[in-house]
């Protein structure tokens, strides 16, 4: 338990950066799962808008550093595997 006042503040702080980053986290998943729904759907040219879209918000939460950039470097490759490979 935190018995500082600068304890029971970074507590505080620490708590709202999980929920930020929490936050952050389900909008990236949120993303690639309407980029999979996409591709099942079978439509390319709305999956390659959807990739485009999510793109950016997979960027964006890796220069947070939310994600390292390598995971996002690796879920971009995958999604663009999958889109390019739809028939």
């Amino acid at each position: 338990m935190a018995n500082s006042a600068q304890a029971r503040k970074r507590a505080r702080q620490a708590s709202a950066q999980r929920d930020h980053n929490m936050s952050q986290r389900s909008e990236l998943r949120t993303a690639i799962k309407k980029v999979r729904k996409a591709i099942e759907a079978g439509d390319k040219a709305a999956a390659q808008a959807v990739y485009q879209s999510s793109v950016s918000v997979i960027d964006s939460i890796a220069d947070k550093q939310i994600i390292h950039k390598n995971k996002a470097a690796r879920h971009k490759s995958r999604l663009s595997l999958a889109v390019k490979g739809m028939a």
